[in-house]
């Protein structure tokens, strides 16, 4: 049964029916297992975007791009 006919249906039961309805489907979410999200998962695709086959920047090399990015920042 479609999803829309489901909701015509529902319409045309009583009140109290209809309640019933709605506490069949709270109770039967409340049984089903929720799924974890995979955090782990999720972190190795991150790295794996970050990746790059350059050697990091020296602590020098940090420097100047933090001064230029603050010369462009407020003097200009």
């Amino acid at each position: 049964m479609l999803l829309q006919n489901l909701k015509e249906e529902a319409i045309k039961l009583s009140p109290s029916d209809r309640l019933a309805l709605v506490s069949a489907i709270i109770e039967s979410l409340q049984n089903t297992p929720s799924a974890k999200p995979d955090r782990y998962g999720a972190i190795r695709r991150m790295r794996a975007l970050l990746k790059t086959d350059q050697p990091a920047p020296t602590d020098q090399e940090v420097a100047v791009m933090l001064e230029e990015h603050r010369v462009e920042k407020y003097l200009q």
